[in-house]
């Protein structure tokens, strides 16, 4: 299957934080053909093959959402966030919501003309999701509790881009499954991680990559790719190829390494610098047990934590490549 058909069919379910499994069956039709499948506590979900020195691959499943903590008087549903979500973009944004059965909605807003104040941003506390019902309709309709996310849109722009929620972080996840083919020729060991409540704080990979006796680790994430409004010193740019960090908290051998290989086989890459934490699970990751060597690739993203991310289906591709070639290259080495 092509990647872009991986990436289209992992956006389609909705799993905020906490909601993993929602994932679980697509995640097991792809993984199951590799390796011995299974799940812990935490809605991580592994998939495990090989023998040797022991490579932890990890991405994150969940995505950014929305909980309903109240319902007014008007049958309208008041919320919190999960996950860091930019309140400028909520005005008027088509949601779903999972209650006792799943419903449409649309976020509040103010039209201009009874606005005293255009440039004042509302916070999240001043909107309320309208799903059509009065106040008994809504609270038999809608325990407190349930979750809402944005409406699901898989797009295809031109040039190999594509435009979709929650492609942070299941692009990640789908460049690890289509690596998958060549890191089964591989004479290593493999872990593949997708982890759970990343957006929460990463909370599931710091429980994940325990008691897994891995050698190293690799995170795949998203990173900020260059759109109208952003410095170029903080951003990325899209259709460049995937981003190697590097910061005094990721291990430097494995930034050159993952750089060399790149050199090597020809694939397109950039390079990420960072002065402190990098907001990714490696952050977690290589705080497991008595510490874990932790590299990081991020595929460049525009938008991130919108209704309408965009990657470039290329640098999902180079990314698979690049963790393939990596992996090999680590074997004819340990190996020599």
């Amino acid at each position: 299957m092509k990647i872009d058909e991986i990436i289209k069919k992992l956006a389609e379910p909705y799993a905020a934080s906490g909601c993993e499994q929602n994932v679980f069956s697509l995640l097991k039709e792809y993984l199951e053909p590799f390796g011995d499948v299974y799940s812990d506590n935490m809605n991580n979900l592994f998939c495990t093959f090989g023998s040797g020195y022991h490579i932890l691959l990890d991405a994150h499943i969940d995505e950014v959402g929305f909980i309903v903590t109240s319902v007014t008087d008007d049958g309208f549903l008041k919320f919190s966030v999960t996950g860091g979500i930019d309140k400028r973009m909520l005005p008027a944004t088509e949601v779903v919501v999972f209650g006792k059965r799943m419903l449409r909605g649309v976020v509040s807003t103010l039209p201009p003309h009874l606005q005293n104040d255009d440039k004042k941003i509302s916070e999240i506390s001043d909107f309320a999701v309208d799903i059509g019902c009065n106040f008994e309709e809504a609270k038999e309709l809608v325990p407190l509790g349930s979750r809402i996310y944005f409406l699901h849109r898989y797009n295809r722009l031109l040039d190999g881009r594509i435009c979709s929620n929650c492609l942070d972080d299941r692009c990640g996840a789908a460049a690890l499954i289509a690596a998958l083919p060549k890191l089964k020729e591989i004479p290593l060991k493999f872990t593949l991680m997708f982890s759970s409540q990343e957006e929460v704080g990463t909370r599931g990979a710091a429980s994940g990559a325990f008691g897994k006796l891995v050698d190293e680790a690799i995170a795949v994430d998203v990173s900020f790719a260059m759109s109208p409004g952003c410095e170029k010193k903080d951003c990325g740019v899209l259709s460049a190829g995937p981003m190697v960090g590097f910061s005094p908290t990721l291990d430097y051998k494995i930034f050159n390494d993952l750089k060399n290989c790149a050199k090597k086989a020809g694939i397109a890459y950039q390079t990420e610098i960072m002065s402190g934490r990098t907001g990714t699970n490696a952050d977690v990751i290589q705080l497991t047990e008595s510490g874990i060597k932790c590299g990081l690739i991020s595929i460049p993203l525009r938008y991130m934590h919108s209704p309408g991310e965009v990657v470039d289906v290329a640098d999902v591709e180079n990314t698979a490549a690049l963790i393939a070639t990596y992996a090999k290259e680590k074997a004819v080495l340990l190996n020599a």
